[in-house]
């Protein structure tokens, strides 16, 4: 929760009161998206689980849930996309304790989101690899049974020994 104790809205004036409102308004979004990126870390732990785990259906869960957080960063990015795309400029409008709190959210949003993307990097190398297995053990199945072909093509037919008239 934020605490501003430097400024109050009755002491603005107009101007000056929706440039507050704005920034407390991208503060929030910040924080909230803080917690969002928190949250996809915590499923980015759990889906490292399933995939160790081989538990697809589970997995596919995370990723459901996984995708509603993506929804949700997206949805408050709306709001903090003009302040970061003239962040200098939105930042020197701040005063230093909003400017502090505001670049402490950006800092851990960002490591939030490289130790997520690791994360998701080496589960996807764990599916490739498993792939990749996959892929041989269905080639070696195929070879072994063109090799029964073969050596049944070219001994031809084997009559039985069995006698069925007994």
């Amino acid at each position: 929760m934020l605490f501003f104790t430097f400024l109050t809205p009755d002491l603005l004036t107009p101007t000056n009161k929706s440039e507050y409102w704005m920034s407390i308004e991208v503060i929030s979004a910040l924080e909230q998206q803080v917690q969002c990126y928190r949250r996809l870390a915590k499923l980015a732990e759990l889906q490292h689980v399933h995939v160790q785990q081989e538990q697809t259906e589970a997995l596919l869960d995370v990723l459901r849930t996984r995708q509603g957080v993506l929804d949700e960063i997206a949805a408050l990015e709306r709001t903090i996309l003009p302040a970061r795309q003239q962040w200098s400029v939105y930042a020197q409008g701040l005063s230093s304790p909003m400017r502090a709190k505001a670049e402490a959210l950006l800092a851990e949003t960002r490591r939030l989101l490289e130790e997520i993307t690791s994360a998701d990097r080496n589960d996807a190398l764990v599916l490739q690899q498993r792939k990749l297995n996959v892929g041989k053990q269905i080639n070696k199945t195929k070879s072994g049974l063109q090799v029964n072909r073969r050596y049944a093509a070219a001994h031809g037919p084997r009559k039985s020994t069995l006698d069925l008239q007994r």
